[in-house]
């Protein structure tokens, strides 16, 4: 038996899995918070420095934590762009999460490109304020002093596993880190060096990009480092989700992936192309609106908590009685409607009630998720089974409702942090590999995840009816939103 450890660097936190290589049966864990005050509106901070990255992994792995470790992954925050010199340090702290300073960014390069299509083709996605390549544009044209000072350019993960390594002359990252970038193409493995001109004003080192099972090196105290990558891929990872199967996750927002043989193009911007950590490709879609609709019901009914919401929508029936809720309360992506707001339609005098306004929203909700699959499904992708991830996937009200819009089995795995065990599994992989007791083209068979097993059933039908409700409106107040 081998003993590997997945560290996932989360925004607020990071935590560290021990696992048996063999099983993925975890041994021990570690957690430690951020050190990191202050941001920027009183929010999550744009600025990082990445040292409390560092800071945080040290107190996490505390009190003899990877004694006996042979090999780790590292799986950290996508999207954030660590900049550094020539001599390798950091010109400005890094930029990380949603970054909504970059949305003027991101609408120059779109036009510099010459439009969605021309940057779908080219790297597999449409800018957007997050990603790096417009973190670059927004630096360039806001910090040029910093912009041009700027010599290599790295990711959250990347910059961890160099750090790890004792900072060597190579850097590393993985394919499916690469693929958010905004200047590398999932669909032809290369970087685009003219993108990263077009942002930054000028050419910038890159890390070289790693395979699936291959690792970024040893340390000087022979731990191997396995390539890392990005937490949206480790999670996947740690699922353990293949071909047919998809992940709908419920934040504030949602997004719906799923696991496809080839890179996809949409020349409408609602697929981004991303890779995974297996060889395998990763489109996904994502939605503005998810239980930031719950949330609005929630305080419009007066309620206190999702759970009570939950209840209340239990006491209705499907269709909530005629009341359809078009959840586009931040506007929307999937549909592209940045300037729309939410629709409630249905209203008679017998359907305003407390509880079929409570269903609307949970129908809504994942009828707008729904969609989303629509758009992996009308590309190709085959979808039988989805993963729902999520605080909101534990209530009733989610799990009844479900599987029959999804028209699929619906697995709600237990809780866990699956982006650090898929870590330690690219970990036992990377090392199996390197001992040759694994094939580099096929990842260990770790056991998968408890999870409660939802059918649709004979709710199938009931589902579809809710369904085409739903796009009727949806229809009536946004005709075409769907066609390119």
């Amino acid at each position: 038996m081998g003993i590997v450890a997945g560290l996932d660097s989360a925004p607020d936190f990071t935590r560290i899995v021990v696992c048996d290589t063999d099983t993925g049966a975890v041994l021990r864990q570690g957690y430690a918070p951020h050190p990191i005050d202050g941001g920027e509106g009183g929010g999550r901070p744009s600025d990082v420095d990445p040292q409390a990255w560092l800071l945080s992994l040290g107190e996490a792995a505390g009190g003899g934590l990877l004694e006996g470790v042979q090999a780790i992954g590292v799986s950290a925050q996508q999207n954030g762009l660590v900049p550094l010199d020539a001599q390798g340090n950091t010109v400005r702290p890094a930029m990380v999460g949603g970054d909504k300073r970059a949305q003027v960014a991101a609408a120059d390069l779109i036009d510099a490109l010459g439009g969605r299509e021309a940057w779908a083709q080219a790297v597999g996605s449409v800018p957007q304020a997050a990603q790096p390549v417009t973190k670059l544009r927004w630096l360039n044209k806001t910090e040029p002093e910093a912009a041009r000072r700027t010599s290599m350019l790295l990711q959250a993960h990347d910059w961890l596993v160099w750090q790890l390594l004792g900072r060597p002359v190579r850097r590393t990252t993985d394919r499916g880190g690469a693929s958010g970038t905004g200047y590398w193409s999932a669909a032809t493995g290369a970087y685009r060096p003219d993108l990263i001109e077009l942002a930054l004003g000028h050419q910038a080192g890159l890390p070289d990009v790693l395979g699936p099972a291959e690792a970024a090196g040893t340390t000087p105290e022979g731990l191997l480092i396995s390539a890392g990558t990005g937490e949206t891929m480790a999670a996947a990872f740690g699922l353990g989700i293949g071909l047919g199967d998809a992940v709908v996750s419920l934040g504030a927002s949602g997004s719906v992936m799923a696991v496809h043989p080839e890179a996809l193009v949409d020349s409408t911007g609602m697929i981004t192309s991303l890779a995974d950590a297996t060889g395998m490709h990763l489109p996904v879609v994502t939605t503005l609106n998810a239980v930031r609709a719950l949330r609005g019901a929630a305080e419009l009914l007066g309620v206190s908590d999702l759970e009570i919401l939950s209840d209340l929508a239990m006491k209705s029936t499907p269709g909530s009685h005629g009341l359809v809720l078009l959840p586009y309360l931040e506007g929307e992506r999937t549909p592209n409607l940045p300037h729309t707001a939410g629709t409630l339609a249905g209203l008679r005098r017998e359907s305003m009630r407390p509880e079929h306004m409570a269903r609307a929203a949970f129908e809504g909700m994942l009828c707008g998720l729904a969609d989303a699959l629509d758009v992996l499904r009308g590309r190709g992708v085959d979808v039988r089974r989805i993963f729902l991830l999520g605080q909101a996937a534990e209530l009733p009200a989610v799990q009844a409702v479900a599987p029959a819009l999804f028209g699929a089995q619906v697995v709600v795995p237990q809780p866990a942090d699956y982006a650090a065990l898929g870590a330690a599994r690219q970990a036992a992989w990377a090392l199996g590999a390197s001992q040759g007791t694994l094939d580099p083209r096929t990842p260990p068979a770790w056991q998968g995840p408890v999870a409660q097993v939802l059918e649709p059933g004979d709710e199938l039908a009931v589902g579809q009816a809710v369904r085409q409700q739903y796009v009727s409106v949806r229809e009536q107040t946004h005709p075409g939103a769907f066609r390119s």
